[in-house]
């Protein structure tokens, strides 16, 4: 069961790097600025922040703010789409940024949210307008 679970978000994870322009996947610094997400460049992703349940909750916002989290969290340019405690779980956050900067957003989290969580990544995108188009015309409204 684990090892579909496993199968099934590295499949999501290529996906999204898919979606990536070459030349953003070759680079080895993350991109510079703050570019906003557009219609045609915007990606949605999803972030599990699962906190590490046998450490008690004062100490894993103490190694979060050590290691700059609240700072680098969520980076600017970025809109925050959710942000909900799952009780038991930890965070889930959804961000809207350009699929240009998904590496650089990947990387504030393992440089700061590393060791109080583990993560887990949903890329996707936003497939509401199409989805209510085809409804309209399956119900003719």
């Amino acid at each position: 069961m684990k090892s579909g679970r496993r199968l099934l978000t590295v499949a999501a994870l290529l996906a999204g790097a898919l979606m990536l322009k070459s030349t953003a996947i070759a680079q080895t610094t993350p991109p510079q600025g703050n570019a906003a997400p557009t219609a045609d460049n915007a990606v949605l992703l999803t972030v599990f922040f699962k906190h590490d349940q046998s450490r008690p909750l004062g100490e894993l916002n103490a190694q979060l703010e050590k290691q700059g989290y609240y700072k680098s969290f969520p980076p600017p340019g970025t809109e925050v789409v959710s942000w909900y405690v799952m009780m038991g779980i930890g965070q889930v956050i959804t961000l809207r940024l350009p699929a240009s900067r998904l590496r650089e957003v990947n990387r504030i989290i393992e440089d700061t949210a590393w060791g109080p969580y583990r993560t887990e990544f949903y890329p996707t995108y936003d497939y509401k307008a199409v989805g209510m188009a085809q409804h309209e015309k399956a119900t003719g409204n």
